[in-house]
Formats: structure tokens, C-alpha cells, sequence
């Protein structure tokens, strides 16, 4: 009891430090250093970050879609993540779990400067209304869902077209042959399908995964400043638990966008299988509660790193470019000046 008093009375005695302008400029407040920061700060952090978080993981990324594939191919039956990727590069080559990183590159980037630039305003400004600037966690669900809206409908396209070429004996030789080839058999809607049951899934996983981050933060970085380290752990464990959380979700989401023929044919499914409901059902009738689960291994150990690497890079860049942006600004000044005279 007499350490926690201690303790609080040291805490109360450095915060009077702060109050009296004593702290340098090394360790000023990191969370406060955004609310100047343009549009294009964090739409340039988030960019970055995005595609970084979906490239460096991709390989596992192709191997959690062929693990959930419903009526797989016996030469496509995988017990492991690390069996399964050194059978497709002996099998098929070293760049087959790389098939479709291009088209995801494309929506990865402008996908995430929506999602984090979004994701920054309406937090503030809920937060600002909720608990008068401080950290709420009603605000962080709201704003990650919401982002999640303009997320989604960027990148769900890529995501179709990326889990086609993932699939093993994937027909579709190119990038450019499986947009042609979706688009006239299926049509234009093809590439939007899946895109409710996207949200469905990416609304609670981004709810989950915003509130888990902010509370981690909290815990290990409650002084808001920049420390890699914090951003890494709270990243990971944010992704683990909304990853695993909403699998039987992302389950459903494979098999409407990759439309598994074998699947499709042993559900007694003719023509195109839409809907979320109707996903589900399926599902369910193939391989009852178990298969709502296949892939959860891979899908977290695909989101951990993931989500990691996204926060840890995207708030190195958020603080980077605040750092410079006023520098930038003044530069910008400058030239104006010197073109005007």
C-alpha cells in the first residue's frame, strides 16, 4: 500500500514537471503531434502501411485461402502453413504463392490512405464530443468501422480477383485475364458479391481490432508517444483476436469471391452462389461447424505480423512526416514568396 502511494504521489509530482513547460521536445505528447498533421499525412502514413501489410505476409495469405477451400483438390490438402508453402514452391514454384501480390498492391494502397485518414478524423471527433479529447473506446469502434466502409469498397474488387489466382489450378493466366474473364461471364457485380458479407466480417473485425489496439496502447504506451515496441505488441495482439474472432466470416467471404466450382456442384448449387445467407448455408452443409473454421491457424499468423507491421509502420511515417511537415510548409511559404516578387 505505501509503494502505491509512492507511486501515485511520483506520477501526480511528474505530471506538475509537464504542467510547468519542464518536458523536452523529445518527449512531447505523440498522440498530440497529429492534430496539426494535413489529410495528406495520414493518407501518404497509410498507403505506406497498407502495402507493406499486405505484401509482406502475402505468401501465407495464399496458403490460408487454399486451406479454406471447402472441396479441396487431393493435391491441394494442406495440414500446415510451413507444409503447405514448401509443397507449393517444390510442386508449382517459388513464385506461386506470390500469384495475384500485384492486383493487391494496386488496392492495398489507396484502400488504406482511405481507411487511416478516415479512421483519424472521425476519432477525434468523436473523442472530442465522448470524453473531451480523451481516449474512448465507443469512438475507436465507430471511427474503424466507418473506414472500414470506404476500405472495402476499394479493395474488395482486388480481393476477388486475388483469391482467384490463389486457388490451386487457378484457370486464369494474368492479372488482366481473370478481370476480362470475371467481368464477361459474370459480370461487373461479380467483383462486389462478397461485398456485404465483407463488411459483415470487417465491420466487427476492425471494431475489435481498433478497440484492442487503443486498449493495449493504453496499458503499455499511456503517455501516447512514439515507441515502436508498443505499436508492434499492441498491433499483434489486435490482430490475432479479431482474426480469429471472424473466421467463419472470412470462410463465407472465400467461397463467394473464389465461387469453388467442386463446392458448389457436391451443395447442389447451380449457376453463381451470392449472398451472405446463402454463403453460410452452404457452408454449413458441407462441412458443418468445423468448416466455418478452416484456415483460423493460417488467417492468424497471417494477421499478427500483418497488423503489426501496418501500425509500426504507419506510425512511424504519421510521426515522420509531422516532424517535417512544418519544415515542408515553411519551404512551400518560401517559394510562394520568391515566385510572387
Amino acid at each position: 500500500m505505501e509503494l502505491r502511494t509512492q507511486t501515485v504521489l511520483a506520477s501526480l509530482e511528474m505530471s506538475e514537471v509537464k504542467s510547468d513547460g519542464g518536458s523536452s521536445e523529445g518527449d512531447e505528447d505523440y498522440e498530440s503531434l497529429p492534430a496539426h498533421a494535413s489529410l495528406g499525412t495520414h493518407m501518404t502514413a497509410g498507403a505506406v502501411a497498407g502495402v507493406l501489410e499486405h505484401t509482406v505476409m502475402y505468401p501465407v495469405d495464399s496458403v490460408k485461402t487454399r486451406m479454406q477451400s471447402l472441396q479441396p483438390d487431393p493435391k491441394a490438402q494442406y495440414r500446415s502453413v510451413y507444409g503447405a508453402l514448401k509443397r507449393i514452391v517444390r510442386t508449382e514454384g517459388v513464385l506461386r504463392p506470390l500469384r495475384g501480390l500485384n492486383i493487391t498492391v494496386l488496392g492495398a494502397g489507396p484502400a488504406h490512405a482511405l481507411y487511416f485518414a478516415c479512421y483519424e478524423r472521425i476519432k477525434r471527433s468523436l473523442s472530442d464530443i465522448i470524453q473531451n479529447g480523451g481516449n474512448s473506446h465507443i469512438a475507436n469502434g465507430v471511427a474503424g468501422s466507418v473506414a472500414t466502409v470506404l476500405h472495402d469498397a476499394v479493395m474488395n474488387p482486388a480481393e476477388v480477383v486475388k483469391q482467384r489466382m490463389q486457388m490451386y489450378n487457378s484457370p486464369y493466366r494474368s492479372l488482366y485475364d481473370c478481370v476480362l474473364t470475371v467481368s464477361r461471364k459474370e459480370g461487373l457485380a461479380a467483383f462486389y458479391r462478397s461485398y456485404s458479407t465483407q463488411l459483415t466480417m470487417n465491420i466487427p473485425f476492425q471494431a475489435v481490432h481498433f478497440i484492442t489496439y487503443e486498449f493495449m496502447q493504453e496499458h503499455f504506451n499511456p503517455e501516447r508517444q512514439y515507441r515502436p515496441e508498443t505499436h508492434i505488441l499492441s498491433g499483434a495482439a489486435a490482430g490475432a483476436v479479431s482474426a480469429a474472432i471472424t473466421t467463419p466470416l472470412d470462410v463465407c467471404k472465400t467461397l463467394l469471391n473464389t465461387q469453388e466450382n467442386v463446392a458448389l456442384s457436391s451443395a447442389h448449387v447451380s449457376g453463381h452462389l451470392s449472398g451472405m445467407v446463402n454463403a453460410f448455408r452452404t457452408v454449413y452443409r458441407l462441412g458443418g461447424v468445423p468448416a466455418f473454421f478452416k484456415g483460423i491457424r493460417a488467417r492468424v499468423i497471417y494477421q499478427m505480423p500483418s497488423t503489426a507491421i501496418a501500425w509500426s509502420v504507419y506510425e512511424f511515417f504519421k510521426y515522420f512526416l509531422t516532424q517535417h511537415e512544418p519544415h515542408i510548409q515553411d519551404l512551400g511559404r518560401d517559394a510562394h514568396k520568391a515566385s510572387s516578387t
